[in-house]
């Protein structure tokens, strides 16, 4: 994971509000933003989706929306140390394209299915060549 994942994560506070949100997201030029406690622990996640969404239905300035209005459930987290494939398939089990990376209890990176899809493609190259090695090695 630590080397696809982003170590640049934005996070606001979970008293923040969705106009917050919408200037960070644009600020910084990503799609989501982790809602952290005041421990700076994870606690929800919201994507642009979520800001639009919840603009529509509640009709009223996003500066009056909260972030604990957005109601993600509880943030699904992965390991700096697991194998890309584990987190591909666990954004796949739990319906989500972000998943913030923790070590311990600490915040490290986020990984999105963009930075997968970027990577399947060395990770065919490396398969291909594990495949080309073992029918060398192998007894014929």
């Amino acid at each position: 994971m630590r080397d696809i994942m982003s170590t640049d994560v934005v996070t606001v506070s979970i008293d923040a509000t969705l106009a917050t949100v919408v200037d960070n997201l644009l600020d910084n030029g990503v799609g989501s933003v982790i809602v952290v406690d005041a421990d700076e622990t994870p606690i929800g996640i919201v994507t642009e989706s979520d800001v639009l969404r919840v603009a529509r239905e509640l009709d009223e300035p996003l500066s009056d929306i909260g972030v604990d209005d957005v109601g993600h459930p509880p943030v699904v987290t992965t390991a700096p140390t697991r194998a890309i494939t584990t987190v591909a398939r666990l954004m796949t089990d739990e319906g989500v394209k972000k998943i913030p990376v923790m070590d311990g209890i600490d915040l490290v990176g986020i990984v999105t299915m963009t930075d997968i899809v970027w990577r399947l493609s060395a990770l065919r190259q490396e398969a291909s060549a594990m495949a080309d090695l073992r029918a060398e090695w192998s007894p014929e």
